[in-house]
């Protein structure tokens, strides 16, 4: 269950970061290792083609230094599920405060 929690939380992180400025993989990798989450590519690219096929990011591809990569983006309804989901963590956040 933990898990599942997990990447809940992954998630609302990606798509929070993907709403202030285009994100990619790699990149993704270190800001959630900078929470503590460790997560390798196998299991990041999954969840961002997730969250695409969802509609809540879109990516484009731009050449940077000879080789493409992939640039993600939180769509209106992405930013939208974002607001949603930042009412629900705080409205349970303070249900649960010890």
């Amino acid at each position: 269950m933990i898990r599942t929690f997990f990447l809940g939380f992954i998630r609302l992180h990606i798509v929070y970061h993907a709403s202030k400025e285009p994100i990619f993989g790699l990149d993704m990798i270190r800001e959630l290792g900078r929470h503590g989450y460790e997560l390798s590519p196998g299991t990041l690219y999954p969840i961002l083609h997730n969250l695409e096929r969802e509609g809540y990011l879109v990516s484009k591809k731009k050449l940077i230094n000879g080789k493409f990569r992939k640039y993600y983006y939180a769509t209106d309804s992405g930013k939208k599920a974002l607001t949603e989901a930042i009412i629900n963590v705080n409205e349970l956040m303070d249900e649960i405060k010890y």
